[in-house]
């Protein structure tokens, strides 16, 4: 199958950019882009969990408290939410090949920036932008696979690249720890200065698309709004836990007030950055909210089980990581997994995953022995790697490929917000000493989002009951 945006835009004339010889084989193309968007979620990922066990050594070099610490991972993770949504729809309109090599880019300089950062403030602003590299990087990489790939082989490249991002986010922790201690924490930025430049080349050989069907333009207003209701609603979640009562308050108003000034803007607006119609494909809004539950009890797991096998099962940190290794594998092995599933599946099976997470959490906070613990991890592994790495893919197969882009920034936006609710969760079962949280405290967040899980399953198959799950793509 031809990459019909592509040679839709060349034959009416489009914005693809034009070509002096003869086109490159398409297989190429596919396979420079498989290539160069496997390698930017890897960075992402990698970067998105590698440093939380090198703050007190950031601390030490930096001469920073810890109070500013945790700033070093909340900039890049907030960076990266708010900044999501408007990406992915830039890349439509603009070129989804030109915007991938901007955000792997700006990425590998912002790491360069973080390797070489003399004080905490240096380091937290390059964060900054590297996560606005990021935001680039992961929802038109997958649009850009999503309109360089054939319908039979769009989930498989799909669920490949993000297969490799989940062997980063689940061994982040021990090879930033590694790292850091065999070396220097800015080891890890180091190393993504040449992952990302190669991206950057990579990207360069593959096929431009552009979104044909609108025309040129950006809902700025939607645009400015969005960005700062996302970016007042991530620092909420991120920080309100310590705020006064009173300035947690006025911090959810105003994020509520920007929030419904931008469905007003979307809903009266010519172009609008994110199609009204979007919220009536059930489907999508299915597969996107189900993803953003798993997603909250996927950053909860990451956290959890890494500790317990240090805390409760008494193993050093070399053994948690060696042990942890199978949890991260069976992570892995999930996204090309999930690349094979059916459109007209994945409804029903992203539930069956979530309600399978539920009753690995709960297992987890009851298991008594420690081969019964591991292998119940393993499968909490592949469990949250299909549910995840679905969500993704599958919302590319319920929305039509020319905005890809946008529905991919929606769902990464999404699912990105829910993760900071469990990074907020995480952070409250912290010791204030700086020790691991106790068994009893994390068993009583395991059961609590088991719950949790549980409760969004079943409410979204109430939901969904009776809408139908697609065999085809919209048109």
């Amino acid at each position: 199958m031809r990459d019909h945006v592509h040679d839709k835009a060349q034959s009416e004339g489009g914005d693809t950019a034009r070509v002096t010889g003869p086109p490159p084989p398409a297989d190429t193309t596919r396979r420079w882009a498989l290539f160069t968007v496997s390698l930017g979620v890897f960075c992402i990922q990698l970067d998105s969990f590698g440093l939380n066990l090198a703050l007190p050594r950031i601390g030490r070099d930096l001469h920073a408290s810890g109070t500013g610490l945790p700033w070093v991972i909340s900039a890049y993770l907030l960076s990266t939410g708010t900044l999501m949504l408007g990406a992915g729809r830039l890349g439509d309109l603009f070129g989804r090949r030109r915007l991938l090599v901007i955000g792997l880019a700006l990425f590998g300089g912002a790491s360069l920036a973080c390797a070489l950062a003399p004080t905490l403030p240096v380091l937290v602003g390059a964060r900054v932008a590297q996560g606005a590299g990021a935001s680039l990087i992961m929802p038109v990489g997958l649009s850009l696979l999503t309109n360089a790939y054939p319908d039979a082989l769009r989930g498989r490249a799909t669920g490949l690249a993000l297969g490799i991002g989940g062997t980063a986010m689940a061994c982040g922790p021990f090879v930033g720890g590694a790292l850091t201690e065999a070396l220097s924490w800015r080891a890890l930025f180091w190393l993504n200065v040449p992952l990302a430049a190669l991206g950057a080349l990579c990207a360069a050989r593959t096929a431009e698309s552009y979104d044909t069907t609108a025309p040129r333009t950006v809902d700025w207003s939607g645009l400015l709004t969005a960005t700062a209701a996302l970016a007042a609603l991530s620092v909420l979640i991120d920080r309100g836990r310590t705020w006064p009562w009173p300035l947690t308050l006025s911090g959810a108003a105003t994020a509520l007030a920007l929030l419904a000034l931008f469905v007003h803007r979307e809903r009266t607006a010519r172009h609008p950055l994110v199609d009204p119609g979007l919220v009536r494909n059930a489907p999508y809004v299915a597969l996107t909210l189900t993803g953003a539950a798993a997603n909250t009890a996927t950053v909860l797991f990451l956290f959890v089980v890494p500790l317990s096998l240090q805390g409760q099962w008494g193993l050093s940190v070399g053994g948690a990581g060696l042990a942890f290794l199978a949890p991260a594998l069976a992570m892995a092995l999930a996204g090309p997994l999930a690349g094979r599933v059916p459109a007209w599946a994945a409804v029903r099976l992203t539930l069956c995953c979530l309600a399978a997470g539920a009753l690995v959490l709960a297992c987890l906070s009851w298991a008594a022995a420690f081969p019964m613990y591991l292998a119940v991890a393993v499968l909490g592994g592949a469990v949250f790697g299909v549910a995840n790495s679905l969500t993704l893919i599958a919302t590319q197969a319920v929305i039509r490929p020319e905005r890809a882009g946008e529905a991919s920034g929606v769902t990464k936006t999404v699912i990105t917000v829910a993760a900071g609710l469990g990074v907020g969760l995480v952070g409250a079962l912290a010791d204030p000493d700086g020790g691991p949280a106790s068994p009893a405290a994390t068993g009583a967040a395991l059961r609590i989002t088991a719950l949790g899980c549980l409760t969004a399953c079943l409410a979204l198959a109430a939901w969904t009951r009776g809408s139908g799950e697609p065999s085809r793509r919209p048109q």
